[in-house]
C-alpha cells in the first residue's frame, strides 16, 4: 500500500497494491509500521458502516471536540461516494480548509483522517456502503459539526440541489455561529 499527502497536514489517501492472479487480488489495507512511521495511530478501537439506499444523500460534516477528537480510516466498500475532510484544528496551516476525494468500492482505495478534522460526504450512487475504522471510542458529549453548505468553507458539493439530509445534520450551525 502507498500513502498519498493530502492538502489537509497528516491526512492520507491509501492506495492499495494489488496483488492479483487468476482468482482475483489481494492487497494490504493497514500497515502498523507504516503508519507509524508517519506519526499515525496504529490502533482501531471502533468500526462504524453506513449503508445509503440512495445518491445524493450528504451525512456530514461532524466531528468529535478534544480531547475526545477521533481520527479515523474511510473506505467506500459499495458504491461511489465524494468524500469531504475540513481541517478543524485552530493551530494548523490549514485551518478552515477543506479537500474532497471520490472513494469507490472499485479501488478499494480509503482514506485516513486526522483527529481534529471533520468528515463528511455525499453519495454518487445508490446502495452505497462505507466503512469506518475509528481510532477513538465515540464521545456523544464531544460530538459536534456544522452545516454541509456551510458559507465559511464553500464546499463544493457534487449535486446540492438533490441532496438528501437528515433533521440533524440539516439543523448544525454554521461554524462560525458556534464561535460567539
Amino acid at each position: 500500500m502507498r500513502l498519498e499527502a493530502l492538502r489537509i497536514p497528516g491526512a492520507y489517501r491509501i492506495i492499495p497494491h494489488k496483488l492479483t492472479d487468476e482468482r482475483g487480488f489481494f492487497a494490504r489495507s493497514f500497515c502498523a509500521d507504516t503508519f507509524r512511521e508517519r506519526g499515525m495511530p496504529t490502533y482501531s478501537t471502533q468500526a462504524n458502516n453506513s449503508y445509503n439506499q440512495q445518491p445524493h444523500i450528504v451525512r456530514g460534516m461532524h466531528y468529535q471536540t478534544p480531547p475526545y477528537a477521533e481520527p479515523k480510516i474511510v473506505r467506500c466498500t459499495r458504491g461511489r461516494i465524494y468524500d469531504v475532510i475540513a481541517d478543524m484544528r485552530p493551530d494548523s496551516p490549514q485551518y478552515k480548509c477543506w479537500q474532497a476525494v471520490e472513494l469507490d468500492a472499485d479501488t478499494h482505495e480509503a482514506l485516513y483522517i486526522p483527529a481534529g478534522c471533520a468528515h463528511g460526504f455525499q453519495t454518487l450512487t445508490p446502495l452505497s456502503e462505507v466503512h469506518y475504522l475509528m481510532g477513538a471510542v465515540f464521545n456523544p458529549l464531544a460530538q459536534a459539526g456544522f452545516h454541509w453548505q456551510d458559507p465559511g468553507f464553500g464546499i463544493d458539493w457534487p449535486n446540492p440541489a438533490g441532496a438528501i439530509v437528515s433533521a440533524k445534520d440539516a439543523a448544525l450551525p454554521f461554524y462560525k455561529d458556534q464561535q460567539a
